[in-house]
């Protein structure tokens, strides 16, 4: 998920490697050190890692008694997280709050089109598949074009096959598995009138996150920093009333604490046996 930098402004990740294998002690002073360091701490972590990674975080987190660390698992797949991972990079390098760059994360997935295309959908159960497409699934050289955010489709690769891509300039970052196919950088990218393309590695965790490693994994994105920034600090912000950070959104991507009903309900029944 740590993707190369777009430019020389876009801060370094840290990679929190085997997290969930490590001594907890050992995973407790790493992550402790790296507060220390940065203050805050801004923990992007696919739905695909092993279900031991999300636990170890917890634990980290109760732990260390802080309420400085965010975690952060956004529903996308592991090219498109690591595509907003580093955008979450190129804004650390401006003048935002910590909460409000936490807060960044949610916003931008909505700018982001995240899909792939796949050999077989036979193990896919992140997006719906009718019964019919799992049964092409099966017919020897079948290929499906997949999009899983920000809406959903699935279409069979054919004449005119086509996804709905983004109505604003994106750039788009390709991923080649092992399926052997120039549709998504020849065809797709032209669709979306794509304004550059570039081409990477898998991510360690596509395979188990579409169900196969046939694959061509795709994400068209914002890539310009001010667009970024102009977008994040467009929207409202507020401070947190339970720990007074600044954040965008109804909830505290810190303390988890959702902001105050604006006008509360008022209660207009009168107390049992009071009534005439």
């Amino acid at each position: 998920m740590a993707l190369p930098p777009l430019d020389e402004r876009t801060l370094p990740a840290v990679v929190l490697r085997d997290l969930d294998r490590q001594p907890l002690d050992q995973a407790l002073s790493a992550v402790q050190t790296l507060i220390d360091q940065y203050g805050h701490l801004v923990v992007v972590c696919s739905q695909a890692a092993p279900p031991g990674v999300e636990w170890r975080l917890h634990t980290i987190r109760s732990l260390l008694e802080s309420d400085r660390i965010a975690l952060f698992r956004p529903d996308l797949p592991p090219l498109g997280l690591a595509v907003l991972a580093r955008q979450l990079r190129q804004l650390a390098s401006c003048d935002l709050s910590p909460g409000v760059l936490a807060s960044a994360g949610r916003l931008l997935t909505h700018y982001i089109h995240a899909g792939a295309l796949l050999g077989s959908v036979a193990r896919l159960d992140r997006i719906p598949v009718g019964l019919r497409s799992h049964a092409k699934s099966w017919v020897p050289g079948s290929q499906f074009a997949v999009l899983a955010h920000p809406e959903p489709q699935l279409v069979k690769l054919g004449p005119g096959a086509s996804l709905a891509g983004p109505e604003f300039g994106t750039w788009m970052l390709v991923a080649k598995g092992q399926l052997q196919s120039d549709w998504v950088t020849a065809t797709l990218a032209k669709q979306w009138s794509a304004q550059g393309l570039r081409e990477i590695a898998p991510p360690a965790e596509s395979a188990a996150w579409w169900g196969t490693n046939k694959l061509v994994e795709f994400a068209a994105f914002l890539p310009d920093l001010s667009v970024l920034y102009q977008l994040v600090t467009s929207v409202r912000q507020s401070s947190c009333h339970w720990c007074g950070i600044d954040v965008i959104g109804d909830r505290c991507v810190f303390c988890s604490a959702t902001a105050p009903l604006a006008n509360p309900p008022v209660n207009n029944e009168l107390p049992a046996g009071r009534g005439s």
